[in-house]
């Protein structure tokens, strides 16, 4: 696969203080990767910069062959969309919560929105208030919403945190679902290493904005190269 995320030497700095500081790491088109590590390490900041909500203080990020600099381009923004831990909905039906993405690209909203809402098993609330949900339901909007726009890249930054078991396995089977049928880009964040383990084609783990190492899923749990890693992997690091 080839890279659709190059970055070399990145920093971002706030104040005099560098929350991130990766010297390389590739992103391949069509793979997930999961970002793993404790509270703290630069993986939420990492994905702000790969969604280009913010710009690195120092170095190169290449996105697509082409070298993010300055303002980026409305079309390149709409490629990459971001599901945050803390689901964010309109006070609107859930149907139109949906939609939105769709209806500012001025695209086909209703077969997309009716098969979006059949794949999270909410075709039964479609009219009701996305605000009036419980957790693990307006996180499964806001995952229809970001899936139905179909995106190059999808970021998820903690999407299952404090959610119950049905909801976190409906998430992951959707999130594996969609990457398989329509390669999408993955790049999660999360605590949960065995979300990671099972979801994951390529694990890193980052502490204090640096990241240690990026493996393959097997290998970044059978057989770590750091030591930090395997004491992460082992849950001996306290965090």
């Amino acid at each position: 696969m080839g890279a659709i995320y190059r970055i070399e030497k990145l920093k971002k700095d706030y104040g005099s203080r560098t929350i991130l500081d990766l010297d390389e790491l590739q992103i391949n088109a069509g793979e997930i990767l999961a970002l793993v590590g404790p509270s703290g390490a630069g993986k939420s900041t990492l994905l702000r910069l790969l969604n280009f909500l913010e710009a690195p203080t120092a170095g190169t990020m290449v996105y697509n062959n082409q070298v993010i600099e300055g303002q980026v381009s409305i079309e390149t923004r709409r490629q990459v969309t971001t599901v945050f831990q803390r689901p964010i909905v309109l006070r609107s039906p859930v149907r139109d919560n949906i939609a939105y993405g769709l209806s500012l690209r001025g695209k086909n909203v209703d077969g997309q929105v009716n098969a979006m809402l059949d794949r999270i098993g909410l075709k039964s609330l479609a009219n009701v208030g996305a605000h009036k949900l419980s957790g693990g339901e307006m996180q499964r909007v806001a995952l229809a919403r970001a899936l139905v726009i179909d995106p190059q890249v999808l970021l998820l930054d903690e999407p299952t945190a404090n959610l119950d078991p049905y909801n976190v396995g409906l998430i992951e089977e959707i999130v594996r679902e969609h990457n398989r049928a329509r390669g999408t880009t993955i790049v999660l964040v999360t605590h949960n290493v065995f979300q990671a383990k099972r979801l994951a084609h390529r694990v890193g783990l980052m502490l204090g904005g640096r990241l240690v190492e990026v493996k393959e899923t097997a290998e970044f749990f059978d057989t770590p190269a750091d030591p930090r890693t395997a004491a992460f992997v082992r849950g001996e690091m306290v965090y």
